[in-house]
């Protein structure tokens, strides 16, 4: 009987990862079909405080700290930036230190539009990886954390959709910080 429950565990196991590599997929797809006929005026601040509810069990169950400044407005999709501000929140949590994780949100005005950053305590990346983890399917740590490997590609692909860049500076061991930039409303 256990050899059956085992492979029972293994098919469940294998259709959650298609599922969730198909939802991926799509959500993918989506992102590089963004175009300006969906742009409106986004509150940033109320897109954070919508994904901040979504994951609010991840948050509490991982008594993790979310604090944040004022974000602006900008001209853009607004399920898709919510959607990247999601990913990268999400990143924050599942990527974790020993210690609770502790995510820091910001925007800063510049001369060529908003600086946005999302900083956490994690564990870093090395800085070898800081380019290839924005790649499609690209895992850091294999089948240690669920997903198929998409989130940081569907950002990029978002970011740059409304005109802007997305980067991470990280050292191993010492947190990460993903910035992304776009364009002034």
């Amino acid at each position: 009987m256990s050899d059956l429950s085992e492979r029972l565990g293994f098919i469940v196991d294998g259709v959650q990862r298609i599922d969730s590599l198909a939802e991926g997929l799509a959500s993918y797809s989506i992102a590089l079909q963004t175009g300006k006929e969906s742009f409106q005026p986004t509150p940033m601040d109320v897109m954070l405080r919508t994904v901040l509810a979504r994951l609010d069990k991840e948050i509490r169950s991982n008594d993790a700290k979310v604090s944040y400044t004022k974000l602006p407005r900008v001209s853009g999709d607004p399920d898709r930036l919510m959607e990247v501000l999601e990913n990268l929140v999400r990143n924050a949590i599942e990527h974790r230190g020993e210690a609770p994780p502790s995510i820091h949100i910001t925007a800063e005005k510049q001369a060529e539009g908003w600086l946005f950053s999302v900083r956490d305590n994690g564990p870093g990346v090395e800085r070898a990886y800081l380019e290839s983890i924005f790649n499609p399917f690209e895992r850091l740590h294999g089948r240690q954390r669920p997903g198929p490997g998409l989130g940081l590609a569907i950002c990029r692909a978002i970011v740059e959709r409304h005109g802007g860049q997305i980067w991470a500076e990280a050292q191993s061991g010492s947190g990460a910080t993903f910035f992304f930039t776009l364009p002034a409303d």
